[in-house]
């Protein structure tokens, strides 16, 4: 794949990611992640593991969280492979940054999350 059809890939999973947290679908979320993704999600620990961050996004919608949109999104090419995702987000109660998400494509050519480090600012 050009580096072009890579980043579209990797818009791709972005936005099924978000689509999949407005439809209120954890299971949709998770299956962004690669199986043995890292989470970082400030303040609330660390998720190994798709299982994991599945279960971990089942509680934030649980609580109510909705409505998730990013802005000044940023994407630049991994030296290794993919691209990395750095932002900004909002959600119905709550504000906060991405970090770093680093998404790959997997052996069927989707892309997944292999990494996902973002906090949470405050509240809304």
């Amino acid at each position: 794949m050009s580096p072009e059809q890579v980043l579209a890939a990797c818009q791709q999973g972005i936005a099924a990611w978000q689509q999949a947290f407005n439809n209120q679908d954890a299971a949709g979320c998770a299956a962004q992640y690669h199986d043995d993704c890292i989470m970082e999600a400030k303040p609330f620990g660390r998720f190994e593991g798709r299982a994991a961050i599945e279960v971990f996004w089942q509680g934030i919608i649980e609580q109510g969280f909705c409505d998730v949109d990013y802005t000044d999104v940023s994407w630049r090419a991994h030296p290794d492979e993919g691209y990395i995702l750095t932002s900004k987000w909002t959600m119905n109660k709550a504000y906060g940054v991405v970090h770093r998400e680093h998404w790959t494509l997997d052996k069927n050519g989707r892309a997944r999350l292999i990494s996902d480090e973002f906090e949470v600012l405050g509240e809304r």
